[in-house]
């Protein structure tokens, strides 16, 4: 999904943390650092440089895990609690300030490269602080983003979390420490909102509850945080494994379990029963004003929901017709939806006995589509791709997902595939899915971002409609390099694109109009050509996180949109190979950032420059 529903609400997000005055104290010294690193600028140019990296470190500083993810080891012990009105409100005030440094630039005198970050620190900016001026913090925790998930994935001891050395896994105690606060801080947000009819929808929660109850072990060796332990570095002496082993048992045992299982009671004893039975913003307090936000924030557009569900309407009816020419392809003898509803019965098509089994297909895709890859790109990254499946706790909610690698190629990128029940995977959505998480999809675009000499703003931003957009578009390559030969394949990418297509009508469907559970349910069905249980799933994670689904179809449009104006203003003379270089070497950008930058070098292209 991606890169990873994994990381993102708008790029160096908010992630949660803990004791307040300790966070307080992180933020004022890296304040403080930047302070006397960026002084008296002499130029636009500088002037800019210097406020992109001051924000990059406060940033840093109010969200030390985004820091973590993005490869900053100066922040593995840290852990601020961003739902802390003192946090926020600090928050607020980082954006507030660097939108009015930004705003005194001169923006003429900058080059065409400082006109990006420009634009991209001006977008992000201005995006946080619309975000602050509602009240998402009373509604902290879903089944697909949480606090608990984020940790328990860290300790991994595989992620950008590292446990390499001693130190290493002290910083991750120090971190852990902080997580009771965030708990408390969550439970009395909660509380606030069950006062001001700010709740969750009753599913979401139900959804919640089982993955808390997972980490409420009496054994803390069984739970997901021993996991470091249990890969200890064998170069470590005697004393030291004793010790870390003890401190892990006692953090769990003293601080984790009963802080979870605290929250797991408020929430199935006072939270759930206050919660709604609606599920979308509509007829919530301001709704229709936080899923504009939402649908902007995601999109990165100012297309208006409704219209945004009518683009989906028009995208189900076109990918509906191309089906129906690969029914006629493969000889099926009854209409489309007969055709659609045949695949996931068909056992020929789902040929796995094991977990193993499905992952060593996905790497039999990634050994036939790889070497193809170059004619179609100028550059590659240098951090090698892995695939593996998804970790147990998510594997029932999860959708397929992309965790970026080092910077600097000593982590792999990961594309995590969720096998819940490896008899009943379908293969035809195998090539498709591989092309959108890795290559040349996700591990693409988010790599060489990565390895590149931009400013860290835009190196480590993540904006969901550029990102998935490319994902999605990276799908439809498939086509160019003659892997989807097989026309089951094929159908697997339209149901793939399909699936996206719906998104934009369910979404809004229940955010903006007022549909039920059951309606998005029940048109997913009629058009998606997935089992009951995906569609269940998948509504499921719309009504947990309004808009972020909008961003795929979205960003596609765009992109082919700009590859079709190429095209036809250049003729003969356009590269496809350069098309993707000029979209992917500035890094992830809002789709009106990217639109005008393609037009212009489109533009030059033809002028020949």
């Amino acid at each position: 999904m991606a890169a990873q529903l994994s990381q993102q609400r708008s790029g160096l997000r908010s992630a949660a943390c803990a004791a307040c005055a300790a966070s307080i104290a992180c933020f004022l010294s890296f304040t403080s650092v930047s302070a006397q690193t960026t002084s008296a600028p002499s130029t636009p140019s500088s002037t800019l440089a210097a406020l992109g990296e001051k924000y990059v470190e406060e940033t840093y500083a109010l969200n030390p895990l985004a820091a973590t993810s993005a490869g900053d080891t100066r922040f593995h012990d840290k852990f601020v609690n961003d739902l802390t009105p003192a946090v926020r409100e600090r928050d607020r005030k980082l954006q507030s300030e660097t939108l009015a440094a930004l705003k005194a630039i001169d923006v003429a005198a900058l080059s065409a490269d400082d006109q990006l970050t420009h634009a991209v620190m001006m977008y992000r900016a201005q995006l946080r602080l619309d975000a602050l001026a509602l009240d998402f913090h009373l509604t902290p925790i879903n089944h697909f983003f949480s606090l608990p998930l984020s940790l328990v994935s860290l300790a991994r001891a595989e992620g950008a979390q590292p446990f390499k050395t001693v130190a290493d896994y002290d910083a991750f105690l120090k971190r852990l420490d902080g997580f009771p606060g965030w708990v408390d801080s969550a439970i009395a947000n909660m509380r606030e909102g069950m006062q001001k009819n700010v709740v969750q929808p009753k599913v979401v929660m139900n959804r919640v509850l089982p993955q808390l109850k997972t980490l409420m072990v009496s054994d803390a060796t069984q739970s997901g945080f021993y996991v470091p332990i249990q890969k200890l570095p064998t170069s470590f002496s005697e004393a030291e494994r004793v010790r870390l082993t003890n401190a892990y048992r006692a953090i769990i045992n003293d601080k984790l379990v009963p802080a979870i299982t605290k929250l797991h009671t408020f929430i199935a004893q006072e939270y759930l029963p206050k919660c709604r039975d609606t599920v979308g913003l509509a007829g919530t307090p301001n709704g229709d004003a936080k899923y504009a936000f939402r649908a902007r924030e995601s999109t990165t557009t100012q297309l208006p929901p409704a219209e945004i569900h009518q683009i989906g309407l028009r995208e189900v009816a076109r990918i509906r017709t191309e089906m129906d020419a690969v029914r006629k392809r493969v000889g099926f003898n009854g209409d489309v939806q007969a055709f659609i509803e045949s695949i996931p019965k068909n056992p020929a098509l789902m040929p796995f006995k094991t977990e193993e089994e499905v992952i060593e297909a996905f790497r039999k895709i990634q050994r036939r589509v790889d070497p193809l890859v170059d004619k179609l790109f100028v550059r590659r990254p240098r951090a090698v791709l892995e695939i593996r499946p998804e970790p147990e706790i998510t594997k029932a909610t999860a959708a397929a997902s992309y965790r970026a690698g080092a910077r600097d190629g000593s982590r792999p990128g990961v594309f995590f595939a969720p096998i819940p029940v490896p008899t009943k995977y379908l293969n035809t959505r195998m090539t498709a899915l591989y092309m959108h998480e890795g290559i040349p999809g996700h591990h693409f675009e988010v790599s060489l971002a990565q390895e590149s000499d931009l400013p860290r703003i835009r190196r480590n931003s993540r904006f969901t409609a550029y990102g998935e957009g490319w994902a999605l578009y990276a799908e439809s390559l498939g086509i160019e390099l003659g892997v989807y030969d097989d026309p089951y394949q094929d159908m697997g990418r339209l149901i793939s694109e399909m699936h996206r297509a719906i998104r934009l009508v369910v979404d809004t469907g229940m955010h903006l109009k007022g549909w039920t559970r059951e309606q998005a349910i029940q048109f997913s069905l009629q058009n998606g050509g997935r089992a009951e249980s995906e569609q269940v799933q998948e509504v499921e994670r719309y009504i947990a996180i309004p808009g972020q689904a909008l961003a795929y179809k979205i960003g596609e449009l765009k992109i082919m949109e700009l590859r079709r104006y190429g095209e036809q203003t250049l003729g003969p003379n356009f590269s496809l190979a350069a098309f993707h270089n000029e979209l992917l070497k500035d890094g992830n950008l809002p789709l009106a950032v990217l639109d005008a930058k393609m037009r212009r070098w489109i533009a030059a292209q033809a002028a020949g420059k």
